[in-house]
Order: structure tokens, then C-alpha cells, then sequence
């Protein structure tokens, strides 16, 4: 309990006095009215239909959205315009996949965000299993670009990709036929193709994924730390059971981390993998035969070395531009690399279970960190059945970000 009530505190600390930004943007209304503001930036993963915004730093929050507002931005970070469009939702999902090869559009009020603005711009609809892309050709209304998987019969799918000959004939300068027949229905790929033409038709181009591109979603860390580990087991014998404690032992881990930063709400989220190895060695005493004519003390001992693999989720919650905490969760693979585990004369094979794993931590510069982590217990005796074990580990660690 009292490590839950500790990751708990952090966590509350970390929602209490984390950062919530607000940038300089602005908002026009249904009037055509441009107000100056600062938006609250979530970096939204999917296109928002509402947003909080205030007049100045110090002002109460306020709550707009897509009914009132026919655009808003960050700037030089995003912009969203409320457009009515003819949108395709078919799905790609083969359960749910149509048969046939036309779109099947439907007139939607959607915040649009923009990609790339221009003589031709692009534009991005995001809604989870939902993503299309619209241009704007001139200052025209949003047109959506044409994909769409069909279902044709067993086994076989087809493709719509009708937004290659929309590109063709709209978008005739700066793109060839191999650059076209290479593009993809992503917006990685439909950027190279709009940033082309209007490079090639003259003209100002603003690119608003600059930004992402320039983050640093990957990074590799050194994880040295110390685990506490406390072991016990119980041979049970049908009418009665022999229980040992092996004592609590503090011993060395280390680890290497890779984290993986995903590209939305701000870098707040990221998932991980962090193989480490680890050791526990202990030996403990035990009466064979109690309250007999045979009975006689003996030693029991285990020695176990393996690779624990974890991967999960993390969260942070930023405090300034340098510091930020961080909650995470995972589940931990153990695989094993040496184990010896005798009980008097008889020797036993080690094979570990696995279980999960909660830490919370801080991290400074984006490169120095530290770490509380526990994990719930697990057996070492997964091919034994009249044998039980609880082999738990808290560890405080401490990590070093290579890059």
C-alpha cells in the first residue's frame, strides 16, 4: 500500500502542477470577426470539434466550438478551418469493407487542418480509423482526395485511387509520373506532392508539420539502478505445507531503454521496451520432519539470473521547458539466463513467471532520470505444481538518455 499511495502522489502532483499551455493563436467567428488569443495546444491526435482558449494569460478559461468558430489557430503551429464537405467514411476494415468501388460521400461540417497552404493546399481530416485527405486548388472550396479499399471476392481487395488522377489533372507542374505513381494516400507522402507543385507554380508555401518533424521522438537510455527483491516459497504436501523466506536482497540491475515518443498531444505519451538484466541470491534454513523422531535442520538456496524484458505505456506530465515527472505501466517478460535452486539434497529448475510493473519518476534536460518502480509478485516454479513462490521487486533507477 504504501508504494501505491506513492506512485499515487506523484501522479497527483505531477496533474497538479504540471504545465497547461496555452499558446498565442487567434479565432474568427461566425461573423468573420479575428480575435487574438491563447489556445490551449493538446496537439490533437484526431481533429477537434471544440478547443479552450483565453483572452489573456491571466483570464478565466473559455470553451468554443465548431458551432461558433469558423477557424482557429496556433501560430505557426496549426490551423483548422470549418469547411462542409463531401466526405467518404467506407471503412478498411474487411468486416466492415464495401463492395463497391465509388465513394459513398456524405456532406459533413468537419474542422479541417491544414498540411500544407499554398497555391495548392493540402488538408487533413484525422478521426481515428478515419483519415482523408482534401486540396484546395486557388482559394477553392475543400475537395476530398479519392481512396478507398473495396472488397472485390475471397482473398482479394482492390483499390480505389482515383486521388492520383485528381493530381494529374489539377496539379500539373513540378510532378512527374514516377514521383506520382510512388505517392501513398499519407500525409507524409501527399506533402512531398503539394510542396512540389507549389514550388514549382511560384509562391509562398507554409508547411505546418514542420514542427513534428523536428521533435525527437526516439531515444535510447542507460538505466543503472538497485533492486530490492524479497523471495519465499511453499512446497505444499496435501496435509501440510513447508514455507521459507528468503530475506529481502538488494542487488545490482542494469538496463538499456528504448522509448518511443508518440507524435500527438504534445509528446505526452510515449511506449517502451527496456531489457535488463537482474540477480537474486539468498539462501535459508528450514526444519525437515518437524516434531519428530527424524527431524533435522538443513539449508535451502537459490541463485537466479535473468532478463527481464517490460513494455508499456508512460505518461508525462511537464512541469517546466527542462523538468517533467512521469507515470508508467507495463507488462514484464522474464526470461531466464542461469538458476540453480536446491532444498537440501534435491535440486529444483527455475523457470520465471511473469507480471506487471508501475513507476513513476522524474527527468531533467530530457536527459537525466530517476525512477521508482515495483512489480507484482511472480512465481519461479511454473513447472511445479505442488510448489508456490512470490518473487517480488521494487527498484530505484536511474537513467542516463544517450540520445
Amino acid at each position: 500500500m504504501k508504494k501505491l499511495s506513492l506512485i499515487a502522489g506523484l501522479l497527483a502532483a505531477g496533474m497538479s502542477f504540471a504545465q497547461i499551455k496555452f499558446e498565442k493563436g487567434y479565432i474568427i467567428n461566425n461573423s468573420g470577426e479575428r480575435t487574438e488569443v491563447l489556445i490551449k495546444n493538446l496537439d490533437w491526435k484526431n481533429n477537434p470539434v471544440e478547443f479552450d482558449y483565453r483572452s489573456e494569460e491571466t483570464s478565466e478559461v473559455k470553451k468554443e466550438s465548431i458551432r461558433n468558430i469558423q477557424e482557429f489557430g496556433i501560430d505557426g503551429v496549426s490551423r483548422y478551418v470549418r469547411k462542409k464537405v463531401m466526405i467518404d467514411r467506407s471503412s478498411a476494415d474487411l468486416n466492415e469493407m464495401s463492395d463497391t468501388k465509388a465513394p459513398d460521400f456524405k456532406e459533413e461540417t468537419v474542422f479541417l487542418k491544414y498540411i500544407v497552404d499554398g497555391k495548392a493546399a493540402l488538408l487533413y481530416y484525422d478521426n481515428g480509423p478515419v483519415k482523408r485527405a482534401f486540396y484546395t486548388l486557388n482559394g477553392s472550396e475543400p475537395e476530398q482526395l479519392i481512396y478507398k479499399p473495396y472488397y472485390i471476392s475471397e482473398g482479394r481487395i482492390a483499390y480505389n485511387e482515383d486521388f492520383k488522377k485528381q493530381i494529374a489533372e489539377h496539379l500539373n507542374c513540378g510532378i512527374d509520373g514516377k514521383l506520382l505513381s510512388q505517392t501513398e494516400y499519407k500525409e507524409k507522402s501527399l506533402t512531398r506532392i503539394f510542396v512540389s507543385y507549389n514550388q514549382c507554380s511560384g509562391g509562398e508555401i507554409v508547411k505546418y508539420d514542420e514542427e513534428k518533424k523536428k521533435r525527437d521522438l526516439f531515444n535510447l537510455t542507460i538505466r543503472p539502478g538497485v533492486n530490492f527483491t524479497s523471495f519465499n516459497t511453499s512446497f505444499s504436501y496435501g496435509y501440510r505445507s513447508d514455507d521459507m523466506d528468503f530475506g529481502n536482497k538488494t542487488s545490482f540491475r542494469i538496463g538499456l531503454e528504448a522509448e518511443f515518443v508518440l507524435p500527438f498531444n504534445k509528446n505526452k505519451w510515449a511506449i517502451f521496451i527496456e531489457p535488463t538484466f537482474q540477480s537474486y541470491k539468498s539462501e535459508a534454513e528450514y526444519i525437515e520432519s518437524p516434531d519428530t523422531f527424524f527431524e533435522y535442520r538443513t539449508k535451502s538456496t537459490v541463485d537466479y539470473q535473468s532478463i527481464e524484458i517490460p513494455f508499456g505505456v508512460r505518461h508525462y506530465f511537464f512541469l517546466n521547458k527542462d523538468a517533467k515527472i512521469f507515470v508508467n505501466a507495463g507488462y514484464l517478460v522474464d526470461v531466464k539466463v542461469k538458476s540453480s535452486f536446491t532444498r537440501g539434497q534435491s535440486s529444483y529448475d527455475l523457470k520465471g513467471g511473469n507480471n506487471l510493473v508501475f513507476g513513476a519518476g522524474f527527468k531533467y534536460n530530457n536527459r537525466f532520470s530517476a525512477e521508482f518502480r515495483f512489480g507484482t509478485a511472480r512465481t519461479l516454479f511454473r513447472n511445479y505444481r505442488n510448489i508456490s513462490s512470490d518473487y517480488k521487486t521494487a527498484s530505484v533507477i536511474l537513467g542516463y538518455t544517450l540520445f
